[in-house]
């Protein structure tokens, strides 16, 4: 905790951060959870996507065991021309999402393959859809997740820190301008004590400077 000073200058701006940290708590706890709300529902996106994924793989391995032939050439089938990505603005976070994904398709003969090769490139094109959908999801909730620990930290920062050691150094410097007031307030009263006291023995020593005067008079 940094030293502060013991006057009412540094009591005003201690009192002027606190009500700033107070104001602005709030807005961050607030962000804090709408933060966790995003990152969940982007962990829920990158788990269904997943899923997705296991399902089209275990159906190309049970119904599309003749991929194991060499006699059919399947190499570039489908190819990925371009990906549109766009940055979406989720409670002050920049993440990506997926605007386009261009796809085509090599040409082949009807007649050179086999009825099946049109059901894998089905199959590939929502592999190759889901894999790069997978893959900007990771990033989306990478960048909530980072966004989220920040901001959690942030209003640890300020509730578990800041908010505490300005209220200890504002009732700190209270208690020692409080101290100071009584202080002052004592030394007032001896002071005027003394002066009193000063006064008293000044107005007894006329008293008897005249009394004296009046016995030689006689």
């Amino acid at each position: 905790m940094a030293k502060v000073a013991l006057n009412k200058s540094s009591l005003n701006k201690e009192k002027r951060s606190l009500k700033t940290y107070n104001r602005y708590l709030p807005a961050l706890e607030l962000k804090r959870q709408q933060l966790m709300v995003e990152r969940k529902k982007a962990e829920e996106a990158l788990a269904e996507t997943r899923s997705h994924l296991a399902d089209i793989e275990r159906l190309v391995r049970e119904q599309l065991p003749m991929l194991a032939r060499e006699d059919v050439p399947l190499e570039g089938l489908v190819k990925v021309n371009r990906v549109t990505l766009i940055d979406e603005n989720i409670v002050g976070t920049a993440v990506p999402r997926v605007e386009n994904i261009a796809i085509s398709l090599k040409a082949y003969s009807d007649l050179a393959k086999p009825v099946w090769v049109d059901f894998l490139v089905e199959l590939l094109q929502q592999m190759v859809r889901l894999r790069i959908e997978y893959q900007v999801r990771e990033l989306r909730h990478k960048e909530l997740d980072k966004a989220t620990r920040t901001t959690s930290q942030r209003v640890n920062l300020f509730s578990k820190v800041l908010i505490p050691q300005t209220r200890e150094s504002i009732q700190k410097i209270q208690i020692y301008l409080s101290d100071q007031d009584r202080a002052n307030v004592m030394n007032a009263k001896l002071s005027k004590g003394k002066v009193l006291a000063q006064e008293a023995r000044l107005a007894r020593a006329r008293e008897l400077e005249s009394g004296e005067a009046d016995v030689n008079g006689h």
